[in-house]
């Protein structure tokens, strides 16, 4: 074999050309599998990994602030934007400008997603925060439908649409962020904090809703109470902006810039390169991304979102009561969710997203048929029949999605893959099951559309690969000291030859 010829031979099927250049075929096996090397690894400093943990948590909690107060007030904002003689139609209005905010999400993630993965986490993750405190804090200050009149309606979908373009760069940046932070042996952990602001971010909105219904008239409501959630967004953003900004980025992204800075480096340099890598060689994983999560968003919305809408205007149960009860089971929630994220990190990933996909197939039925029984025991026994399945895909599943992707791609290719599916099946759940009542006249369609997704998240949950413990793909090891750092060098090191 000529040392100048292009073509790779294979030792294997050539033993001559083995014999031959053996140190040339060591050196070529040397660079395609270098040693790993104590320097190749990351020993995390917890205090910083809590700081990124904090800043990406409060953004996501910011985030569903913002959509759980939409949810929680989807009939008064019915009321104030969308004035027709017919309950159902400003309620189905109000709805589908809900949705309006996912349909634009995966542009969004296509926009934000690639932009993280060339010039940084951090970055983009800052930008998103501001987008959304902004366009939050401007639904606040739109005025009625009865002051004037079409724009009202044009407004609200406009500064709607601007909160989905933002939250596109959000989840996919806010989970990387922490995945490539913790160590490989904690990643479930600190990952299940992201899913607490989400709940924490529920639990705000809902007992802030509650605190305004509780205490204000229906008109005083319809007037100007509506706005006061909304309008509390602005501070918040400006406090996780704060946060985020202080923040370095991710060791794994510093890793990979500094290999792309090399003369070796595999750049990607334009957003066209990534997405066309992203399609085409991260398709088979994109689908799993698009099914796993369609299937968990489904069960989310249902019952973090719709729950309250459906027990106000499906069951005619008392507003402030069925929101008090939902932050009573969100709060309970908020308690386990880390004990699910170390169990995962224990057990694995598989064996908890199966348990909430299996756990939503053969209780969702039984939990709605509860519900509908109307008492306050029976409403809060259904409610915890879905929230502990829900918990075992909150606490988990922020480790496992950023683990699907490469680290040259992650960010882009989960917020594509994350968006496009909570913009298919998420957001429009509210709608989708308002139209399926409304069509079959039957209240029990939100079981029988929760039993179905998760269904296909079962088939999802065994395509997957279990990653826990494991070193993220295209990143180096992870640790939390330097005795586990030297231990890994140590067992990778091949045996001593006499």
């Amino acid at each position: 074999m000529s040392t100048g010829s292009t073509t790779e031979v294979d030792p294997e099927q050539d033993p001559q050309a083995l014999k031959r250049h053996r140190a040339l075929f060591r050196a070529a096996a040397r660079r395609k599998d270098p040693k790993l090397r104590r320097t190749d690894i990351t020993v995390t400093d917890e205090k910083i990994v809590k700081r990124a943990v904090k800043a990406a948590a409060l953004g996501n909690a910011m985030e569903w602030f913002d959509f759980g107060i939409y949810s929680y007030l989807a009939v008064t904002i019915g009321n104030v934007f969308f004035p027709s003689g017919n309950d159902t139609v400003r309620l189905m209005s109000s709805l589908a400008t809900f949705a309006v905010a996912f349909l634009i999400r995966p542009i969004g993630g296509m926009f934000f997603g690639p932009l993280g993965d060339r010039i940084g986490r951090k970055a983009v993750l800052a930008l998103t925060m501001l987008l959304m405190a902004i366009s939050t804090f401007a639904i606040g200050l739109i005025p009625s439908y009865a002051s004037i009149s079409f724009w009202s309606p044009v407004l609200l979908i406009l500064f709607r649409m601007l909160q989905g373009f933002s939250t596109g760069g959000e989840y996919g940046g806010a989970s990387t962020f922490i995945a490539e932070y913790a160590p490989d042996k904690r990643r479930g952990f600190f990952g299940s904090f992201l899913e607490f602001g989400t709940l924490a971010g529920y639990v705000g909105a809902a007992g802030l809703v509650v605190i305004l219904t509780s205490t204000l008239s229906s008109d005083a409501m319809n007037q100007w109470g509506w706005r006061v959630p909304f309008l509390v967004a602005g501070p918040i953003g400006l406090i996780g902006l704060y946060l985020r900004m202080k923040l370095e980025d991710t060791p794994a992204f510093q890793k990979l810039e500094d290999d792309n800075a090399s003369p070796t480096g595999d750049n990607i340099n334009s957003e066209t390169t990534e997405l066309k890598q992203i399609f085409i060689a991260q398709w088979p994983r994109l689908v799993l991304c698009v099914v796993l999560v369609g299937a968990y968003n489904i069960t989310d919305y249902m019952l973090l979102s719709y729950m309250p809408t459906y027990l106000t205007d499906q069951l005619k149960y008392n507003d402030a009561h069925g929101l008090i009860i939902l932050i009573a089971v969100m709060a309970l929630l908020m308690v386990i969710i880390t004990f699910i994220g170390r169990l995962n990190d224990r057990v694995g990933r598989k064996p908890l997203l199966m348990a909430g996909m299996i756990g939503f197939f053969f209780l969702s039925v039984p939990a709605f048929l509860l519900l509908k029984q109307g008492s306050l025991l029976a409403v809060t026994g259904g409610m915890l029949m879905l929230g502990l399945p829900m918990v075992c895909l909150l606490g988990t599943m922020s480790a496992v999605l950023p683990a699907l992707f490469p680290t040259n791609v992650r960010y882009g290719s989960l917020s594509i893959g994350y968006n496009l599916s909570a913009s298919l099946f998420g957001g429009t759940t509210p709608l989708v099951i308002t139209a399926l009542i409304t069509a079959t006249g039957s209240d029990m369609m939100p079981a029988v559309y929760t039993t179905a997704a998760a269904l296909v998240g079962m088939i999802a949950v065994a395509c997957l690969k279990e990653t826990a413990r494991q070193p993220l793909e295209g990143s180096p090891p992870s640790v939390s000291t330097k005795e586990e750092a030297a231990e890994i060098v140590t067992s990778a090191a091949p045996d001593p030859k006499f």
